[in-house]
């Protein structure tokens, strides 16, 4: 099977960060070594907790000519199918601390809802969700079951967004969101650093082999941020950094090309809805602005087909429950093999260990059944 048909994988755009400058330590200014350690040392604590697997995509790796292709596979994080489960959760645990009469409230596309209110029903406090109509009734249902009041908010993310901030001003609401802006970094920040735990275990597993290219996917830039902050916490070596997201919604792409946080406006929701943002998080924007190497934006064509041959185990030996927004990495990856300007540019051969985060599964099994039925 040729899985990796040049024909068939399909990139909008492609550029290069003419700013880039990978430095470690102005990287661990906005996210500290000791942040990120007491994270990580706090979530491996809880019940239930594991290191998520650290899969290898042996029959694409040879397909493409590439050394090794990593996949860490956050649909088996703990109940909730998704690596925001370490940031939601964690920031609920930090600021309440303990004090069972707080509220705590968030804003979501879904899966940072289900970890605040994962977080909330641990902890034994009230949770308020601001989502937008964009996200589907199974998402919603999925925070109603543990325990959250879900709002629903006409209009897209940043609608929702703007109500959690109102009512939760209102009624002396503790916002824990993912998104950082002006004067509200902390809770983001602790997000983020959840987040990082990631690293801290595909560290722990790789042992000495050296990633040289991580794959990235971006909404606001969280979990990017928060992968590379971990790559300058653990790693030696500094691999190439490519963040992917989706073209209808690719705003750090935009902002990289000018330098500064550029807001877009968002015309068409994606299938990656969980990537689908207008302006990247204050916070992980300090870190991805000079320590991205390249962004590449998808179109929503190959998301089903990615997710479909996961699930046949066409990309190695297991087969894998991959949800729409864990597509784009190896949709980018496959692509840019493709494209012989863009492999020689990020310098992908045969000595390259690629890093893929599997950042979900079936989060919403209604969706993830159809587009890989399609």
């Amino acid at each position: 099977m040729n899985i990796s048909n040049g024909q068939l994988w399909k990139y909008s755009s492609f550029i290069e960060n003419k700013n880039y400058s990978f430095s470690k330590d102005e990287i661990l200014k906005n996210i500290t070594k000791e942040q990120i350690d007491e994270a990580y040392l706090t979530i491996s604590k809880w019940d239930g907790y594991s290191s998520t697997p650290l899969l290898k995509l042996n029959k694409l790796s040879k397909e493409l000519n590439l050394n090794t292709i990593y996949y860490k596979d956050e649909s088996k994080r703990f109940d909730l199918k998704s690596f925001k489960a370490l940031g939601g959760a964690y920031a609920v645990d930090k600021v309440t601390k303990g004090n069972k009469e707080i509220t705590v409230s968030t804003a979501t596309a879904g899966n940072h809802g289900r970890s605040v209110a994962w977080g909330a029903k641990r902890l034994g406090i009230k949770c308020k969700i601001f989502i937008s109509e964009y996200v589907s009734d199974a998402r919603g249902k999925a925070m109603r079951e543990l325990g959250a009041d879900v709002i629903k908010v006409k209009g897209n993310y940043e609608n929702s967004l703007v109500e959690c901030i109102k009512q939760s001003t209102e009624n002396n609401w503790q916002i824990v969101q993912d998104v950082a802006w002006k004067d509200y970094t902390i809770v983001p920040t602790l997000t983020m650093a959840g987040y990082s735990t990631m690293m801290k275990e595909i560290v722990d597993e790789i042992n000495n082999d050296k990633i040289t290219h991580i794959f990235l996917q971006a909404g606001v830039g969280g979990m990017a941020g928060a992968m590379v902050a971990g790559a300058a916490r653990y790693l030696k070596n500094i691999p190439k950094m490519i963040v992917v997201e989706p073209d209808s919604a690719a705003c750090v792409m935009e902002s990289i090309k000018t330098g500064k946080i550029e807001k877009i406006n968002i015309i068409r929701e994606s299938l990656m809805g969980g990537m689908s943002c207008g302006e990247p998080s204050l916070v992980p924007w300090k870190i991805l602005k000079k320590s991205v190497n390249n962004c590449i934006s998808l179109p929503d064509d190959d998301v089903g087909k990615a997710m479909k041959l996961f699930a046949n185990a066409s990309f190695g030996d297991d087969k894998i429950i991959a949800g729409e927004n864990s597509a784009p990495g190896v949709i980018s990856l496959i692509a840019s093999c493709n494209d012989e300007n863009i492999k020689n540019k990020l310098a992908l051969n045969s000595n390259s260990n690629i890093l893929l985060i599997g950042c979900e599964g079936d989060t919403d099994q209604e969706m993830y059944q159809k587009l890989i039925k399609e």
